[in-house]
């Protein structure tokens, strides 16, 4: 497993900065964590790229039938709460909330929490950095995530009470719940 390189909090690096270097830079993966720690992780295989799709697909087609938010790929920055910009490996967020960002907002790593989050552990992932992202998700707002360990052939639902459910059963069928009713996701790992 290869680990993320941490660049320390550099004085004075505001938000937008933080997004014109990840435009200047946009071949390199880049998050900021809430204390200014800018992390810099490798691509994925292939083959996790793939497994990513083929979720996003699925959660794409029934946002275009149910027509209740927005779907969003791994290269969307979101600027949490807490103020760290994390990028989900897939997520989404509900018409309303996202309808009551300004344009600009929306323009650059917008000011919002996604409802719904999706991480798919890939071999240059620790599982304890991505637990932390999930718990970072939830206290910022965010209603169901789903992480999916493929190295461990595990997938944890984090509920919006705080619950995380373990499921090892293969295929793992995954719910959307009431906030993405009638999404069902059969994935195995």
């Amino acid at each position: 497993m290869e680990l993320p390189l941490i660049i320390r909090p550099v004085a004075g690096l505001t938000g937008d900065m933080f997004f014109d270097l990840c435009q200047a830079n946009s071949q390199l993966f880049m998050e900021r964590d809430k204390d200014g720690n800018i992390i810099v992780m490798a691509p994925t295989g292939s083959d996790t790229g793939n497994y990513n799709f083929e979720f996003g697909l699925e959660l794409g087609i029934w946002n275009r039938r149910s027509k209740l938010g927005y779907v969003f790929d791994s290269s969307s920055g979101f600027t949490l709460p807490n103020g760290a910009v994390r990028s989900p490996d897939l997520s989404w967020i509900s018409k309303s909330k996202w309808e009551s960002l300004l344009e600009t907002e929306r323009k650059k790593f917008a000011p919002i929490c996604p409802d719904f989050v999706l991480e798919v552990r890939s071999l240059s992932d620790d599982l304890n950095d991505l637990q932390n992202k999930m718990k970072e998700y939830h206290e910022n707002g965010c209603s169901l995530g789903w992480l999916i360990d493929r190295i461990g052939r595990k997938a944890y639902i984090y509920r919006k009470d705080g619950s995380v459910e373990i499921m090892e059963d293969i295929p793992v069928q995954l719910s959307g719940e009431d906030l993405l009713p009638g999404l069902i996701v059969e994935t195995n790992f």
